[in-house]
């Protein structure tokens, strides 16, 4: 079982693209620093919130690289130091589209509310289901290995809502960057560098747990070959 073969046909080539998202990401937010904006990424995210009547929306400086975020339920837009204060594309990008987020959220977005209620779930069917997972694979009771491919199968719900709700941020980030003047229309291919090379780690994440609950309902159903 720990070393099928067929289980590393399933899971390399998302592994692999995973890597190279994340290099992706990296690279294209290091271009796009030194690619000059007109404000900081706080300054931005602040227009853009404000355009949209949601000035109750607070910004603050959290630690950590790329540690931007959304927080739902303080109503809060937490941005890395280097996107907060950098003056560059790809702190203006990255700042937006989490500022997307809160649009979604005052508007009422679907899929972001149905994210939001999958969060809980999906964080217990990532550590509890793959555990059941194996424990109920090795022992050969497929009962236990059934609830835990079900409790995995949140994850995967998880991410497969998560993809819209993204995609819809940048969109909204993109539209409102030029609309409000923050960048000109011919400025919006920096963003879209950055902004799309973000996507990719969603879409690799995705296909990797995608992949995963396929081989484990191979095995739990007795279909490998």
């Amino acid at each position: 079982m720990f070393f099928d073969p067929i289980y590393f046909l399933f899971i390399i080539p998302p592994l692999l693209l995973g890597f190279y998202a994340q290099w992706k990401v990296k690279s294209s937010f290091a271009a796009m620093s030194k690619v000059r904006a007109r404000m900081t990424g706080e300054q931005a995210a602040r227009r853009m919130l404000d355009s949209a009547g949601l000035s109750d929306v607070e910004i603050e400086q959290v630690n950590g690289h790329l540690s931007d975020h959304y927080d739902p339920r303080s109503k809060v837009l937490r941005l890395s130091p280097d996107v907060y204060n950098g003056q560059s594309m790809a702190a203006v990008g990255v700042a937006c589209h989490e500022a997307g987020h809160a649009f979604q959220d005052a508007k009422g977005y679907a899929p972001l509310a149905i994210r939001n209620l999958a969060v809980p779930a999906a964080n217990f069917g990532s550590s509890a289901g793959m555990t059941l997972l194996f424990v109920g694979l090795i022992f050969s009771f497929k009962p236990l290995a059934l609830i835990g491919l079900l409790l995995f199968a949140c994850v995967v719900f998880f991410q497969l809502v998560n993809l819209p709700v993204e995609f819809n941020a940048s969109s909204r980030a993109r539209e409102e960057l030029v609309s409000q003047g923050i960048i000109a229309g011919n400025e919006e291919q920096y963003i879209a560098k950055v902004l799309n090379a973000a996507a990719l780690t969603y879409v690799a994440g995705t296909l990797q747990s995608v992949m995963t609950l396929l081989y484990f309902g191979m095995r739990v159903f007795g279909n490998q070959r």
